[in-house]
């Protein structure tokens, strides 16, 4: 069996909404509108959160709890 994958805070924003595309919402939700938009493709979901002013591991628990992980 497989071992299942979580989201991380060196995953890039692009990288997660590609997997994982119900969890656009969320980034949303948390003010990323930024979603495709080519920062959001090298930047890492703690990058983001630090410019943002987010609480990562806020952030990394409802991404997780979206993927069901």
């Amino acid at each position: 069996m497989e071992k299942s994958q979580k989201i991380t805070k060196e995953m890039t924003i692009s990288e997660v909404i590609k997997k994982y595309p119900k969890t656009a919402f969320l980034f949303i939700d948390y003010g990323l509108h930024c979603i495709s938009c080519p920062i959001a493709a090298g930047e890492t979901i703690e990058e983001a959160a630090k410019a943002h002013r987010l609480d990562l591991e806020k952030l990394l628990e409802d991404l997780n709890k979206i993927i069901g992980k």
